[in-house]
């Protein structure tokens, strides 16, 4: 398996009863999920594994399962290494028979689509690439707007924020890898589109530690913004080095830009000037949604206030659940063929604001295209600095 880790997660079986009381005539639902648990930044995937953990605990715990059977979720680390992940998926589709997949980064989305497709397996991607869905889209699913999306919404608040004639000088710095650069050529389209002016393109290696260059070449350049499309440990490295060089750009990320770490190591480094697109729910909103996920941390106490990376293992979680229920009210059955088209005839799903509601059609799978800026501060909260908005089409109202 190539040193993959492979851990069979029989989720709240201890206290359930699992041996005694469980529903004999169905077998388990089962779910893979292919996550970077000890690669680079690896907090992100170790707090999506235990949202979506936790979220099925509760369901199998709270709710009884789906129609009986409860939810097995069999858990692989990937390291954050493109052929563990292909390794991984392809052992759940042949020798796991699992009924959907998780996938994560947008390298290993885009690597284990074949298998995907070949086996015919339902699957969600953690990174929310554009390039996972194109053509052909089938079986691949995103739990929300693309990072296409995230560039819409980034430059057309800074379009909304930035003052006088001349247009707003924006630079990218990102991964060097498919994750980091799918912000690349979406954001030059829509900038020459919208009239901003993108100066400069930086990328740089996961590992990296240092990268004062990389923020002098963006200084030299004259940005204003600097766009960042990494995980939250190199966004640590990111405001380290701008202080070391007196650089005071806006910083602007996608949602993938904290997690729990990230406020523990940038602490009186954020210093609110770190703003980014955040496509969920927040206590603020006092919503149906997240008053499950303070439940879940009551309950489990995995994480004690909210968090994003754990936020996504719940919405992922909820989703999966909800294409089971779809599939079992539709077609008396729960398994690949009827989870796919269940998910195929979503219409505006509620899942209590916690993430916009999601459509998926046979030629559309990426979920929702509602988008929201929220301000990061350094004790953890986020503060939202616009409405939700359709990017590219409508321009946010500013709070």
């Amino acid at each position: 398996m190539k040193g993959a880790k492979f851990i069979s997660v029989w989720v709240a079986v201890a206290l359930l009863g699992f041996c005694c009381v469980a529903d004999t005539q169905a077998a388990n639902i089962k779910v893979g999920a292919a996550i970077n648990l000890t690669g680079p930044a690896s907090t992100w995937g170790q707090y999506h594994a235990k949202g979506q953990q936790d979220y099925f605990r509760y369901v199998n715990e709270v709710k009884g399962g789906v129609a009986g059977r409860y939810i097995e979720m069999v858990l692989v680390d990937t390291a954050y290494k493109v052929p563990e992940a292909v390794s991984a998926v392809r052992r759940f589709a042949v020798q796991d028979n699992v009924d959907m997949i998780a996938t994560w980064g947008t390298g290993e989305g885009l690597a284990a689509k074949p298998i995907v497709q070949k086996y015919m397996i339902p699957t969600l991607n953690y990174s929310t690439g554009w390039e996972i869905l194109e053509p052909p889209v089938g079986y691949m699913y995103l739990p929300f707007g693309s990072y296409r999306m995230d560039c819409f919404a980034i430059l057309d608040y800074i379009r909304s924020v930035h003052r006088g004639k001349v247009p707003p000088k924006v630079g990218l710095l990102t991964y060097n890898n498919a994750y980091g650069r799918s912000i690349h050529k979406p954001s030059r389209d829509y900038a020459a589109k919208v009239g901003v002016d993108i100066v400069a393109v930086e990328e740089f290696p996961p590992k990296t530690v240092d990268l004062t260059t990389e923020l002098l070449r963006l200084q030299r350049k004259g940005a204003e913004y600097v766009f960042m499309q990494m995980l939250p440990a190199a966004i640590i490295s990111v405001l380290k080095g701008a202080d070391r060089i007196n650089y005071n750009p806006l910083f602007l990320g996608t949602w993938t830009s904290t997690d729990p770490d990230f406020f523990r190591m940038g602490k009186g480094l954020i210093r609110d000037r770190l703003v980014i697109q955040f496509p969920g729910g927040l206590p603020t909103d006092k919503s149906p949604g997240i008053k499950i996920m303070q439940e879940l941390w009551k309950r489990y106490r995995t994480v004690n206030q909210f968090d994003a990376s754990y936020w996504e293992g719940v919405v992922v979680g909820m989703i999966m659940e909800r294409s089971f229920i779809r599939a079992h009210q539709k077609y008396g059955r729960i398994d690949r063929a009827t989870v796919n088209k269940a998910m195929e005839s979503f219409r505006n799903e509620d899942f209590g604001g916690l993430v916009p509601a999601v459509t998926y059609t046979s030629t559309n799978h990426e979920a929702s295209f509602k988008a929201r800026i929220v301000q990061v501060h350094d004790d953890g909260t986020y503060r939202p600095l616009t409405n939700f908005f359709t990017p590219g089409r409508e321009r946010p109202k500013l709070r």
